[in-house]
């Protein structure tokens, strides 16, 4: 049987240059400027999903996709299960990689950097937003850990439900959030021929160092 390739070739994809004169001196507000264009695109479903990457205390990578609740220039903030996978290896190695994929822009941004813990009162006030049927599974899901089956796990849910019945669903102590603080930026922008557009942010003492990379 012979290979499939899997490269596709589109000539028709649009031409967005990506430049050093145009960009933004500052990473996060070049950010926030191509978080909008995709946020008005209507085949972008998820904007705001993005690629976490981290490495264990085994010293293995591993990546899934999380949802960014929030930005400033402090960093990018996430929230998850203190006790999950991706908890326990940023505990270990207080580092990690973000990727957003925009396909309809051609569009990719890395950011690279130290993570920790926001405030308790920060992760109280996202939660407290969350639709209540959100704040139960988290008390419901021993993420990353075996559950015996998907019945089992909708048992902790209802169990849940008569617990907070009438009244707020509070936090969990084991669930909040993380913040990314960037030392690294690099902004993709696809072209022609596979001459790409990357242009990087490396944080330095005097300010954000602006370079062009090869593709």
């Amino acid at each position: 049987m012979k290979d499939r390739p899997i490269e596709t070739y589109r000539p028709a994809y649009p031409e967005i240059p990506l430049d050093e004169a145009n960009v933004d001196a500052d990473p996060f507000a070049q950010f926030a400027r191509w978080l909008n264009d995709a946020m008005t695109l209507d085949d972008v479903l998820e904007p705001n999903a993005m690629a976490l990457a981290t490495v264990g205390k085994d010293g293995h990578a591993s990546a899934r996709m999380v949802l960014l609740r929030g930005f400033d220039e402090r960093g990018l903030t996430f929230f998850t299960n203190y006790e999950s996978r991706k908890a326990t290896d940023l505990e270990s190695h207080q580092t990690a990689a973000l990727l957003f994929y925009w396909e309809p822009l051609h569009r990719q941004v890395r950011i690279e950097g130290d993570v920790a813990r926001i405030a308790p009162a920060e992760s109280d006030a996202y939660f407290a937003q969350r639709p209540r049927g959100h704040r139960l599974g988290a008390w419901a899901s021993p993420q990353s850990r075996p559950v015996a089956d998907r019945a089992a796990l909708e048992a902790k849910l209802r169990k849940h439900e008569r617990d907070f019945e009438g009244r707020d669903v509070d936090r969990p102590p084991f669930w909040g959030g993380y913040r990314l603080r960037p030392t690294r930026f690099e902004f993709w922008q696809g072209r022609l021929n596979r001459l790409h557009d990357r242009i990087a942010y490396d944080r330095a003492p005097e300010g954000w160092r602006i370079l062009r990379l090869a593709p």
